[in-house]
């Protein structure tokens, strides 16, 4: 299907990516999700295609590319599985905090080995008890002569295990009010002293993802170490929320037109009562239901994807499209699997492991509840 912002070269470039993770990624996936994690070796590969933060600017190893290089990415990678979500949080949503806040020896230090699959980064915002509510993270960061003194744990971090940066949120001063002018934004390099990892999460689904929990007891930072500013890390989180909330609502929708197609190709196949599936009319209304939501969905995304390219502010109706889009997969996951029969219920159906996968997205980047209320207060409520 077109695309409002795609030119050839886009195309040209699915096509490679497509081969590449048909040749390095399909035949492994199975493997990664019952190992619960994906080897480096296949992010160090991804690097030496340029596959990885293809927007970072060629003086620092990237290519320059525009966004829609990303979103094909993107979209290949959870064409694959939705385990892939790292690479995508790596690139598109890590990453650009250090592009576009940090400093000229905080990018030459750390970007070429973002680029180049070295360095892998995850953020760290979630705290045990601080989800949604950024604005109450309890981490702290006292400042001490050339170093930040960390205490904290965080929660729900992907990439946690692999991680050797980590973008952490914390409060520089726990008594500014309104509470959100108080928090900062740290880099953390693996082998900081005070910093380690706790349990790597089981997770319902993302299997070959690792989520883990990290922990910083007296943990000295180098004051180099701040992102930007001390005390706008919040001002930060906001600028870039709208790209990573639209990175997510990229994965759910392709993620519905996966399972949409598998499931023709199963009811196609499939028959009962002496004919095939696909001929009750059960099957027909609920696959063109199916097939109309997800039409509407990729129709929005794009011109959503298109605006933000372009530069536009579409904070309000990222929030729309990340809400409905998730929960419309949700919808899609359910009924692709009831159509499956007994068989959606077995793991090695597809469907079964995209069930499981997708839920998660209407709570991370964001919960659903959330969007609704950055909507309606976007909406002058």
């Amino acid at each position: 299907m077109p695309h409002l912002y795609l030119q050839d070269e886009h195309h040209m470039f699915r096509k490679a990516v497509r081969k590449f993770l048909e040749r390095e990624a399909v035949p492994f996936y199975d493997e990664w999700e019952e190992n619960r994690l994906i080897p480096r070796s296949f992010w160090e590969k991804l690097g030496s295609q340029g596959y990885l933060c293809a927007d970072v600017d060629e003086a620092y190893g990237g290519a320059g590319a525009d966004w829609g290089y990303s979103v094909v990415l993107n979209e290949e990678l959870e064409r694959v599985g939705s385990s892939t979500v790292g690479i995508m949080l790596h690139s598109d949503i890590v990453v650009p905090y250090i592009s576009a806040f940090g400093s000229e020896e905080q990018k030459q230090r750390w970007l070429p080995g973002c680029v180049s699959g070295e360095i892998i980064t995850a953020i760290a915002m979630t705290e045990p008890g601080a989800g949604s509510d950024l604005a109450g993270i309890r981490t702290t960061a006292v400042r001490d002569g050339d170093h930040y003194i960390l205490n904290g744990q965080k929660t729900f971090i992907t990439n946690g295990i692999h991680a050797d940066l980590v973008l952490v949120a914390c409060k520089t001063d726990p008594k500014a009010q309104p509470a959100y002018k108080g928090i900062s934004l740290l880099l953390v390099e693996r082998d900081t002293p005070g910093f380690s990892r706790g349990r790597k999460l089981n997770k319902v689904g993302l299997h070959a993802q690792d989520t883990a929990e990290l922990i910083f007891e007296d943990c000295r930072v180098p004051a180099i170490n701040l992102l930007g500013e001390e005390g706008r890390g919040f001002k930060y989180m906001m600028e870039k929320l709208q790209q990573e909330r639209l990175v997510v609502a990229i994965a759910a929708q392709v993620s519905a037109e996966e399972m949409l197609r598998q499931t023709i190709d199963y009811v196609k196949s499939r028959e009962a009562f002496g004919k095939s599936v696909s001929k009750f009319q059960n099957t027909q209304f609920t696959i063109a239901e199916l097939a109309t939501e997800i039409e509407v969905g990729r129709a929005f995304l794009d011109q959503l994807i298109a605006e933000h390219i372009s530069g536009a502010d579409v904070v309000t109706k990222v929030s729309m499209s990340k809400w409905w889009t998730t929960e419309m997969a949700k919808r899609v996951a359910s009924q692709c699997l009831q159509l499956h029969g007994g068989y959606g219920y077995m793991e090695e159906y597809p469907i079964a492991r995209r069930f499981r996968d997708i839920p998660v997205s209407a709570i991370y980047a964001g919960s659903n509840e959330i969007m609704k209320v950055i909507i309606a207060k976007n909406l002058g409520l």
